[in-house]
């Protein structure tokens, strides 16, 4: 076999030009029609009727309200997530015990579980006719209508993100790091800050960035345990869409683009942190070496 052949390299499914370039431009042209015609629409009508009427929706009352019992929900969804996430992550790929397998699948539920139906289930949980409800309510403590169902509700649909980033990093480093630093005397705790914590950092944040905009963005579960009272249990998707039911969609959009921005905010970060967790994989690291400087 002569050189030049063995050179060659074998062609590849789409090598040819013409090919190559139709199928960018199809992809170019579905991301145009689908992603950036609609972005560009909510930004063109949002500010159709000038930047005072635009300040003026922000301002409003029930837009601030509903501004405000978005960003709370993401401040107490969002933290306790991350901890299970990170819990979960720690405890089946650090751990061998019966029913590893069954609390993977279980942890990811709320991705097959429509989100309308998870609020569904809620109402038979904590409802006044549920499980909990009466006890509950003799109590004094109420869970729907409120804030601490919303929180319930968006803790559901948004419990797997943190989990799902951290499983395949963590098994994909296995568990010799740890090992080393508890064979030095590390205690568990002072292995998982010192050891565990810097090697998934970037992935954990990922998770979190991609948990804060779900929370903020969530509309089924949150539509039927929040009960839609305006001024009161709207989170800015339900405020988003009373606007545009009293026909006021130049506010609509102009709630819209807040949502929008953040979007583009959690595009940023991801793009930054995968930036960050690309550039810590290609620094090399020897393992004996790295772990006795973090537990010293």
């Amino acid at each position: 076999m002569s050189q030049s052949t063995s050179g060659r390299r074998p062609p590849r499914v789409g090598d040819a030009p013409l090919f190559k370039y139709a199928l960018i431009g199809a992809v170019l042209l579905l991301v145009l029609f689908f992603v950036v015609a609609p972005m560009a629409v909510i930004g063109l009508e949002a500010f159709s009727r000038g930047v005072p009427f635009f300040l003026e929706t922000i301002a409003a009352p029930d837009t601030r309200h509903a501004i405000w019992l978005t960003v709370m929900t993401a401040l107490i969804a969002v933290p306790i997530n991350t901890i299970f996430g990170v819990a979960a992550a720690w405890a089946i790929t650090k751990h061998d015990f019966r029913g590893k397998r069954l609390l993977t699948i279980l942890i990811e539920i709320p991705f097959s579980v429509s989100p309308v139906v998870a609020g569904v289930a809620y109402l038979f949980v904590y409802g006044l006719q549920g499980i909990f409800g009466p006890t509950l309510d003799s109590a004094g403590l109420k869970i729907l209508f409120a804030l601490p169902g919303i929180v319930l509700a968006s803790m559901f649909v948004t419990a797997p993100f943190v989990a799902r980033e951290l499983i395949p990093l963590m098994q994909a480093q296995g568990r010799d790091l740890e090992e080393a630093a508890t064979s030095l005397g590390a205690s568990g705790l002072r292995t998982f800050l010192s050891v565990t914590l810097p090697n998934i950092k970037w992935a954990m944040l990922y998770g979190v960035v991609l948990c804060n905009a779900r929370v903020m963005g969530e509309f089924g579960a949150v539509s039927i345990v929040s009960g839609n009272i305006r001024g009161q249990t709207n989170t800015l998707p339900l405020h988003i869409e009373l606007l545009y039911q009293d026909y006021n969609a130049v506010g609509a959009f102009a709630a819209a683009s807040m949502l929008a921005a953040l979007a583009l905010v959690t595009l940023v970060a991801k793009v930054l942190l995968e930036r960050q967790g690309a550039g810590r994989r290609n620094r090399p690291a020897t393992l004996a070496g790295n772990t006795s400087e973090k537990i010293s």
